[in-house]
């Protein structure tokens, strides 16, 4: 054997004993890093906080990073404040309420279908047509959950917040009359009381706005109930013009406590 064949042999000798190392060090380390998840699943399993803690460091390391890229502070709980939903998700009638008042008043679909599915839900406990529920929010506020009325109606619904602020205690308090879902149940609640005293649905909205003694109530029922009578051929797949109307919040008619109880009774009901 030649010194170049003996020096050919030995370096492809030492290629391979290298190559033989390499796989046998990389081996060994995919095993130990297996063997390093494995204990660390097992201890985060076992200790569950040890993985809640490293959640929130994590989380508050992505919200740091967040806010360094945009500028903006990082809030990931906006999201769960948010009264919206996805219309596609709405069963098919509640669907196209929303989208007609969506083109109707000129208000996002998304927070809409939130509240279209809420007014159903409530309008089933309270035994109220879901329709009626959004007519009256319609004509009150167009939409507005911060509307407030001269005489101190408030929200959605233009609940008189001061009289009813018990009514919102199990929300947390008389703020919670600009949260939609609130001041929806809230209205919902006192509507549903106006038409019990009344008998009727005419008479309860009349209560309802405060003027359920007087000869006019400034048109306030009939608006109602003409938007609900749209509303209720929408729902049922009826095909209605949508075209955009102004909207006036109505004032609900203010008393003294020296006119007839029976008023003072309706206007601290509305």
């Amino acid at each position: 054997m030649t010194a170049t064949e003996k020096f050919t042999k030995g370096l492809a000798t030492f290629a391979s004993d290298i190559a033989q190392g390499f796989f046998e060090i990389t081996h060994n380390g995919f095993a130990l890093l297996g063997l390093a998840v494995m204990f660390a699943v097992i201890t985060l399993t076992a200790r569950p906080e040890i993985r809640q803690a490293g959640e929130v460091q994590l989380m508050s390391w992505l919200q740091t990073r967040q806010t360094a890229v945009t500028g903006i502070a990082a809030d990931v709980e906006a999201v769960d404040r948010t009264t919206a939903a996805n219309p596609q998700s709405l069963p098919k009638q509640q669907a196209a309420v929303a989208y007609w008042l969506s083109k109707k008043y000129n208000i996002a679909p998304e927070p809409l279908s939130a509240l279209v599915a809420e007014a159903f839900e409530t309008g089933s406990r309270a035994k109220l047509d879901p329709t009626l529920i959004l007519a009256v929010m319609a004509v009150e506020s167009g939409f507005n959950p911060f509307a407030q009325s001269s005489v101190g109606a408030q929200g959605l619904m233009q609940v008189m917040t001061k009289i009813h602020s018990d009514k919102y205690m199990g929300f947390g308090g008389k703020l919670a009359a600009f949260d939609p879902v609130s001041n929806l149940r809230v209205g919902a609640k006192v509507l549903q009381e106006c038409v019990a005293r009344a008998g009727s649905i005419e008479g309860g909205l009349k209560l309802y706005v405060g003027a359920g003694n007087m000869e006019d109530d400034g048109g306030y029922t009939a608006k109602v109930l003409a938007e609900h009578s749209r509303l209720l051929m929408v729902s049922n797949g009826r095909s209605v013009p949508a075209a955009a109307q102004p909207q006036v919040i109505p004032v609900k008619q203010p008393v003294t406590p020296t006119e007839a109880p029976e008023v003072v009774a309706s206007y601290l009901s509305s």
